[in-house]
């Protein structure tokens, strides 16, 4: 059942006590009353909102909009290498290709190994992302996806990054039209949201110079929409970036949306300084992890879900999301994903069954809903008790 104001004693003492800023009291005001937050307003948050406001006033949000609910997905990743041209400065995970024997570069029968390891599995979705090999072009993925579909037909394919696609359409000398149309048609049906990093070019040129840039990770995933592809965004924080940059950032993606519709999900994304160019800025506290996801329910109001990725944060902080905002924790994982780990993530070895990550969700007091890629609902486990062999397997 939703939930509404009128049912939240507790937000509403907050709101109305005589300490709070002015300024924090007007922006509350504009949320209860579902106005949308100018870019001002996102940056005011950010600097003067205490963050048991920010959290009593995006779980007002996150519970107007999906009550107690919290989705998951049963799915399983493939990085297909972690050899790559591009340098940038965050990344604990790649190779450059002159290095690639410190790497890993799989064939395409090796990924359909992987995806018939879980032939007798209910999976529904194979995220497919990696490094940019310069080998591994167009053609190389669309035999892989065949493959898989003429394999698998049921399971959803979502993978590359605009970063990936770029490239590939840049050596295969196609536009991005007809680029993602050729990948559409070979069975790529979503994008996720990696590689946007933070769009504005004064930290996109610091952080990550080589790659596509803002606008056209934005312009690859406007195509996608068009083809009627759902899609995902991300944004990776706590860095060398400025609030206004992170404001920024969440406004191109609401634009986009106000015209296409097609996204499903941000994703904050947390800077990790293990093993890479930038492991002499520190991370982002708890405290400034809580409030990053406050505000991006507050701020993305067109934004249907807002997902923490439970292997970047770790368990217990994933948990403490769902008090801020948070609707979704992503999926089962299955341990396939290097990317965080690699960067120092708490979750070193990233898999949870299915019992695992429902009662994670049922112990933070939401309820556990089991999702399709597109957010239709599949199974809700609010009521199944799950025994101890579910919950040690």
């Amino acid at each position: 059942m939703t939930t509404t104001i009128a049912t939240q004693p507790g937000l509403l003492t907050i709101l109305n006590a005589a300490s709070l800023d002015k300024d924090i009291r007007r922006i509350a005001d504009k949320v209860l009353q579902q106005e949308r937050l100018t870019q001002e307003d996102g940056v005011t948050l950010f600097e003067k909102g205490d963050i048991g406001v920010l959290g009593a006033l995006a779980n007002h949000v996150r519970e107007r909009k999906h009550g107690n609910k919290t989705y998951f997905n049963r799915n399983f990743h493939i990085e297909p290498t972690n050899v790559c041209v591009f340098t940038c400065k965050f990344c604990s995970y790649s190779r450059l290709y002159k290095n690639r024997e410190e790497g890993w570069e799989l064939s395409i029968d090796q990924m359909l190994d992987i995806v018939k390891k879980y032939d007798s599995q209910p999976v529904t979705e194979v995220h497919i992302v990696g490094g940019v090999h310069p080998k591994m072009n167009l053609d190389f993925f669309i035999e892989l996806m065949q493959k898989i579909k003429a394999h698998r037909p049921d399971l959803h394919v979502k993978g590359f990054t605009p970063v990936e696609l770029d490239y590939m359409f840049r050596k295969a000398k196609l536009s991005t039209e007809e680029g993602m149309k050729k990948m559409h048609e070979a069975g790529l049906q979503s994008l996720p949201g990696g590689g946007a990093e933070i769009f504005h070019p004064d930290i996109r040129n610091q952080i990550c110079h080589d790659k596509v840039d803002g606008d056209g990770w934005l312009e690859i995933h406007r195509i996608a929409h068009k083809l009627g592809m759902h899609s995902n965004a991300t944004m990776l924080y706590g860095h060398i970036e400025e609030y206004w940059h992170r404001i920024d950032h969440m406004e191109r993606l609401r634009q986009l949306q106000d015209e296409t519709g097609g996204f499903n999900t941000f994703i904050p994304l947390k800077f990790r300084n293990k093993q890479n160019d930038m492991a002499h800025i520190p991370e982002s506290t708890i405290v400034g992890d809580l409030k990053m996801y406050s505000v991006a329910r507050l701020y993305m109001d067109n934004f249907p879900h807002l997902k923490a990725y439970w292997p970047m944060l770790g368990r217990n902080t994933a948990q403490l999301t769902l008090s801020f905002g948070v609707n979704d924790l992503d999926g089962t994982i299955d341990d396939t994903t290097k990317i965080y780990s690699m960067a120092g993530s708490e979750e070193q070895n990233p898999s949870m069954n299915t019992a695992q990550l429902a009662m994670l969700i049922k112990q933070a007091g939401r309820v556990p809903v089991e999702r399709d890629t597109v957010y239709n609902e599949i199974k809700d486990y609010g009521d199944v008790v799950f025994s101890e062999e579910e919950l040690l397997n």
